[in-house]
């Protein structure tokens, strides 16, 4: 067996490592000593025969089109490439067979430690596999060392980073002391895959209720969703999947005893057990609690609900500093409006005679006859144009005649508007109209104010947008976002 042979079959006893590992790092290694001896940008390939040790070496050259030939150590343009092979195309790769360096010439012993190098990376991603094959979200360790308030949490075999902005406010962790938390994520940066784990992701509470309860891991229920205030306030959503088991209950616990060891696990947080609903209401009503809700007004286009308490629950429905309203529209995943009923009063009006004013210009309608549609539940063009005629015949004091004129006169401001539309989007960039959220009558109104591209959008501001299209606050802030997404990609 040649020295080759040798060094590799010692390297993967030692190491605990596959012998084509070994071999990798030993062709990497000798491509660089190689290189060296040729120049710093050369592209040089090393190929070991695993049964007998030789190896050959090769120069390569990345064959470019003759504009794009900016180096010659490492390409060739395609005219120079074609006269050697006429079927050679870009993309391909020529190479030059070179003599092969005496291997003693590097010195076994160098060679060793760039081996050693990329074995010792070759063992911490084995390491990092193996972890992430047994699946566990939570890691148990012990806080090895702390660097710039960072914590080195240590867990078996491997090391992983607690950042500071994912740790609990005001915690206090100290070196030695063993915590818990969620794998966040794997960044995989210069040094090697690095663990970055999490105490303040809702994920992390969801997978500690699942280590408390084991009605979660045999299936009789589930955790939906979680929202937290890290260190002060969480929520849970929780369904039953076995109409015998009642999962807030089971969450608590005898005396309190599940909800209480989660508690003790994060600092002490508050959690709010909600039961979960396949109806947003009901689910947003639950969402609420301590809070009493009078009634709701679900709009599906804005994904937004306006939630009527009277003026005992107002406050409790908001919580303090707004955390209550808070949590519960990031559980829900719909936007809340909290409101009296007297300001509910106040908005519905303000619709209805926007309503109003609308059909009566738009549909060239009397004022009682604007207020019978809006009473019947009508409340834009499109629904006059479209609803059924069944439907709207159905209506007292509508005959088929002025039924169907309505629905002309409707269906012919749709047309008229669509055509002003389409004139107003000509010149309105792709990128512009394929934006998350964007249709083309807002796309149409943007480029009536001059805003005809993503980034002409991306340099607006929220109220400037606000004030351009009547869209609200919240709408303008997530498309902006969208439209500046690029800039940080």
């Amino acid at each position: 067996m040649n020295q080759m042979l040798m060094l590799v079959d010692a390297l993967a006893r030692e190491k605990n490592v596959a012998k084509d590992i070994v071999f990798a790092a030993l062709e990497l290694a000798l491509a660089s000593a190689t290189k060296k001896q040729i120049h710093d940008e050369a592209d040089v390939r090393v190929a070991i025969d695993r049964a007998t040790g030789d190896f050959e070496s090769f120069r390569r050259w990345q064959v470019v089109a003759d504009d794009e030939y900016v180096n010659e150590y490492l390409q060739v343009p395609l005219s120079d490439a074609q006269k050697d092979d006429p079927e050679v195309e870009v993309g391909d790769f020529l190479e030059e067979a070179l003599e092969p360096i005496d291997f003693g010439r590097i010195g076994a012993q160098a060679a060793k430690q760039v081996i050693l190098q990329k074995i010792r990376d070759a063992e911490r991603e084995q390491i990092l596999a193996d972890f992430l094959e047994r699946k566990e979200h939570v890691v148990s360790g012990t806080i090895k060392r702390m660097e710039r308030g960072n914590a080195i949490i240590e867990a078996g075999k491997i090391e992983a980073l607690l950042p500071r902005d994912q740790m609990i406010p005001k915690e206090n962790l100290r070196i030695g002391d063993r915590v818990k938390a969620y794998l966040l994520r794997i960044d995989r940066g210069a040094r090697g895959p690095q663990i970055i784990l999490s105490r303040t992701a809702p994920e992390f509470v969801i997978k500690l209720f699942g280590l408390e309860v084991p009605e979660i891991e045999d299936g009789l229920m589930e955790l939906k969703a979680c929202a937290r205030d890290p260190g002060l306030r969480a929520k849970i959503a929780v369904k039953s999947n076995d109409p015998r088991v009642d999962p807030i209950g089971t969450c608590v616990g005898l005396r309190g005893s599940r909800v209480t060891a989660v508690r003790n696990e994060i600092g002490g947080e508050n959690i709010d057990i909600v039961l979960w609903s396949a109806d947003p209401a009901q689910f947003v009503i639950g969402a609420l609690a301590p809070a009493e809700v009078s009634s709701i007004v679900v709009d599906e286009d804005k994904h937004a609900m306006d939630v009527v308490v009277d003026e005992d629950n107002l406050a409790i429905a908001i919580g303090r500093g707004g955390q209550n309203v808070r949590l519960a529209s990031e559980l829900t995943g719909w936007t809340i409006n909290l409101m009296t009923q007297d300001e509910s009063v106040k908005k519905s009006e303000a619709e209805h005679a926007a309503t109003r004013i609308l059909f009566m210009e738009k549909l060239d309608i009397d004022e009682e006859l604007a207020d019978l549609l809006i009473e019947e539940g009508f409340s834009t063009i499109e629904e006059v144009a479209y609803v059924p005629l069944a439907e709207m015949l159905e209506i007292d004091g509508l005959d088929e005649d002025i039924v169907n004129e309505l629905r002309d006169r409707a269906r012919d401001v749709l047309l008229t508007e669509a055509i002003v539309t389409e004139e107003q989007l000509e010149g309105v960039a792709d990128d512009l109209l394929a934006l998350a959220g964007m249709t083309r009558t807002l796309a149409a109104k943007l480029a009536s104010g001059g805003v005809k591209n993503r980034d002409d959008l991306a340099e607006l501001a929220v109220d400037e947008l606000v004030e351009m299209t009547g869209i609200d606050e919240e709408g303008a802030k997530e498309i902006i976002l969208a439209a500046r997404a690029h800039w940080f990609e």
